[in-house]
């Protein structure tokens, strides 16, 4: 029974030991499971001649209902190969058995044996660590979802999220991301700007082949959202295609026009900015396209009070 045979409810019932123990049987049947250090793995599946590379962290793999890493779900499902460096702990992936598995690779011409490859990291640590270790294969295709740039506190000082972090050694080997993509294909740098932090560590990317991506709106978890939204998956897949760029983005990302979640945070920055007819305009479109008993009570609310301030809607509007 393969990987994407086991069901998320089996998946559930396994203990850490058991389930690092499954990684390394299907690394076995498939390609390896190799730990690095006392807090790092890289998992590989050779399917085919694209590879799809990911940062993901023992937790955020565990959360997921079938507790396979995304890269290797998405690769598998597609016929590609897949890489996923795995942290125990949230490190920033700094670890110099990291830095030298990376060294290996290169020197082995790994990446040189596939057609194209995809890196692919969301979140401060997981989005650092895919564009540091991307300079390992010119040429290749960088989606950073949220990246911090370093936490070397020189630079980055303003940063106050990650404070017991900031010990970690960020200026010697793939220690400053932005300097590190300047060799690939495309690199595509996601955000959301109304994040001050986030937006800053994204600013520092920008130098070529860097695109950055704002996504006003969607928080502090922008990969969830992106998740919820379907545009994760498609974004990979259209990226391991080679045909991912920032129109095909902007066209997959018209999907948070019918995700609830997005449309409700719009509908309270709307209401924290003293906009009521501007809300129920919003709260009114919702409901011509969707049922959301919420934006219709939002509605009713805002009607009221818009009559009894002398400036009701329209009919239509």
């Amino acid at each position: 029974m393969d990987g994407q045979a086991m069901t998320g409810g089996m998946m559930a019932e396994m203990s850490e030991s058991a389930w690092r123990a499954r990684l390394e049987e299907l690394g076995d049947e498939l390609g390896y499971f190799e730990p690095l250090g006392g807090g790092h793995a890289a998992f590989f599946s050779d399917e085919g001649p694209v590879l799809i590379v990911s940062f993901e962290t023992r937790a955020a793999i565990r959360a997921r209902e079938e507790q396979m890493p995304l890269g290797y779900s998405l690769a598998r499902e597609a016929g590609h190969s897949s890489l996923t460096l795995i942290a125990d702990e949230d490190s920033w992936f700094r670890d110099p058995a990291i830095y030298a598995y990376f060294d290996r690779l290169v020197d082995e011409a790994f990446f040189e044996d596939f057609d194209r490859v995809v890196f692919y990291g969301a979140g401060p640590g997981c989005g650092y660590a895919a564009a540091a270790y991307a300079v390992a294969a010119p040429g290749a295709t960088l989606i950073a979802v949220q990246p911090q740039a370093t936490l070397d506190p020189r630079v980055t000082g303003w940063d106050e999220r990650f404070r017991a972090h900031r010990r970690m050694n960020f200026t010697d080997r793939y220690g400053f991301a932005p300097q590190m993509v300047e060799g690939l294909g495309r690199a595509f740098v996601i955000f959301d700007p109304a994040q001050s932090a986030d937006a800053m560590h994204a600013a520092l990317f920008a130098r070529a082949p860097v695109e950055l991506l704002q996504c006003r709106y969607l928080g502090a978890d922008v990969a969830r959202l992106l998740s919820e939204m379907n545009v994760l998956d498609a974004m990979l897949e259209a990226a391991a295609a080679g045909e991912f760029d920032t129109a095909t983005f902007w066209s997959l990302y018209r999907a948070r026009r019918n995700h609830r979640r997005h449309l409700w945070t719009l509908a309270g920055q709307c209401n924290a900015r003293g906009r009521p007819w501007l809300e129920a305009v919003l709260c009114r479109n919702v409901l011509s396209r969707m049922s959301g008993p919420r934006f219709r009570n939002r509605l009713t609310q805002l009607e009221e009070q818009l009559a009894a301030e002398g400036r009701p809607l329209p009919e239509t509007v």
